[in-house]
């Protein structure tokens, strides 16, 4: 759908490079979280409208099958390390600043302040032009000690940047709409999965969503600011309305039966995440800071940036449009990015072992291997179009009682589903597994990021060219941590052959089927008449 795509600074225009790039090129914007919702989709908007990006990045495996990947730079390094952002910021003109560290425990607020001063610092020291930041919109009139930890963090993230010294346009959103975005996701389930909700008090609350479209406009806009511009600016869509409202709304874009909802006071912020993770793919984890967030009025109190990027006709979107079309995304498979593209805080990320003695430690490890009768393609088919709707092709009872105990313990769970139904990248969330490698044709490795006492991958493989016997090959390892690891181990082990051992058999099975399902190839008349 072409209508997703947003524009340059205003309109259909590029910028201009004289003056504001390097030796006559095109000014080179550098983005941090392009891994994330937001980074994965402003980086091609940045490109498009002309722009040359470098993305800083701790895993720039995650960025590689992105249809953008080669047509950027990409630097490993990470926003508290000093060294890895000056080398990220040589020769930048425009920072983009969309990081935060949210969900990595109590400390975070105290994480985020030192990375904002970390890459205030780098900014100054190397020349930066301008860094563009995106925060939270926060309620007038509210003392910053009565603000969620969440809005709290945003705000003060967004005065040490204005602080450093380089102009800095900080953007200050509400409520993001855009199919995939941790908002979006949780209006949807909520209106859909209960035709009657009892809800906190909070969906009376006043905000002024915005399409996250509109956000990336001006994101993009805001790389050919004035250099004397440097200020916080308010962000919304054109209506007021509350959450109840949304819900609303949504239910009537959807074409769902009216909703009927019932407001409970009682409900805290704390136990109101929890029944947004009880009912909904956003854990308590990340659905705790979007409650708490809605406790007080988000509306915006100026409308200046379109000063400076005027909305193009038909911007911003409604409520209405801008819902449509996060569900129109959704229906064609074309979410580029979602809430749970970003690691999820707190999750294992070591790589594989590849050292046999695992340094000295414990590698339990169950492995399966079938021959399949079909070709590899039919095979891999059903290999990466693995888990979401599709299951995991054994004792779907005992999967699902696995995600519903990850969620008591605060995990993730099952139900992140897959962004793409047919196609994976690495990076990708899998339901409680993150994609690690994908080979396309020949493996797929995912990463444990539900809660455990150690390390846990699964990797699936085809082997074979066609020419002789394919086989499919799984292999599960565990790398405990500490005695609980290793009881852990032991105490689901007499379940794998059930588990792992009727997922290799129904994995093979299912390719065959999807092989039957092909059409035959139609011979060529040529080859027909001899």
């Amino acid at each position: 759908m072409h209508e997703e795509r947003t524009t340059g600074s205003s309109g259909d225009e590029r910028p201009d490079p004289r003056g504001t790039g390097t030796a006559g090129r095109a000014p080179l914007c550098l983005v941090t979280g392009a891994t994330g919702y937001i980074g994965g989709r402003l980086v091609p908007e940045l490109l498009d409208a002309g722009y040359r990006v470098r993305c800083l990045a701790r895993t720039p495996a995650k960025l590689r099958d992105h249809t953008w990947a080669d047509r950027v730079e990409t630097v490993r390094g990470d926003v508290t390390d000093a060294d890895s952002v000056a080398r990220a910021m040589a020769g930048v003109d425009v920072a983009y600043y969309l990081v935060h560290a949210l969900g990595t425990g109590r400390d975070f607020e105290r994480t985020d302040r030192e990375a904002a001063r970390v890459f205030g610092e780098q900014a100054r020291t190397s020349g930066l032009r301008r860094i563009v930041y995106l925060g939270g919109l926060t309620p007038e009139g509210v003392p910053e000690d009565r603000l969620s930890p969440h809005l709290r963090s945003r705000a003060e993230v967004g005065r040490i940047l204005l602080d450093s010294g380089v102009p800095t346009a900080v953007l200050r959103a509400a409520v993001i709409i855009g199919s995939g975005s941790a908002s979006f996701e949780m209006l949807r389930y909520l209106t859909e999965r209960l035709p009657v909700m009892v809800t906190p008090r909070w969906v009376h609350t006043r905000i002024q969503p915005i399409a996250v479209r509109d956000v990336l406009r001006t994101l993009v806009g805001c790389a050919a600011l004035p250099g004397d511009v440097s200020r916080a600016f308010d962000i919304g869509g054109p209506e007021i309305l509350t959450y109840l409202d949304m819900m609303r709304r949504y239910a009537a874009v959807a074409r769902l039966p009216r909703r009927l909802i019932v407001p409970v006071p009682v409900l805290t912020p704390g136990l109101s995440s929890h029944w947004v993770g009880l009912v909904t793919p956003v854990p308590a984890s990340i659905a705790r800071p979007l409650t708490e967030s809605l406790r007080h009025e988000v509306v915006c109190r100026d409308h200046d940036i379109e000063r400076y990027v005027p909305s193009p006709p038909g911007h911003p979107f409604g409520v209405d449009r801008a819902l449509s079309l996060a569900l129109q995304r959704i229906r064609d498979a074309q979410v580029s990015t979602r809430w749970s593209s970003a690691s999820v805080p707190g999750a294992p990320s070591d790589p594989l072992p590849t050292d046999p003695d695992w340094s000295g430690g414990s590698l339990y490890t169950d492995e399966r291997e079938r021959e399949a009768d079909v070709p590899p393609g039919a095979l891999w088919d059903v290999v990466e179009g693995i888990g979401g709707e599709n299951g995991w092709y054994s004792f779907p009872l005992a999967w699902a009682v696995r995600g519903w105990l990850d969620r008591l313990v605060g995990g993730v769970g099952l139900r992140r589903g897959r962004r793409d139904a047919r196609r994976l990248r690495v990076g990708d969330s899998l339901d409680f597994w993150r994609v690690e490698e994908i080979e396309r044709g020949r493996l797929l490795r995912l990463r444990a990021e539900m809660r455990l006492p150690g390390l846990a991958w699964l990797e699936m493989r085809v082997d074979g060219d066609g020419a002789g016997p394919v086989r499919y090959r799984q292999r599960a390892l565990f790398h405990p941590r500490g005695l609980l690891g290793h009881l852990y181990w032991w105490s689901v082990s007499p379940f794998h052959a059930v588990v792992f051992g009727g997922m290799a058999r129904n994995i093979v099975r299912a390719a065959s089927r999807v092989q039957e399902d092909r059409p035959a190839p139609v011979p060529h008349p040529a080859a027909a008449s001899r």
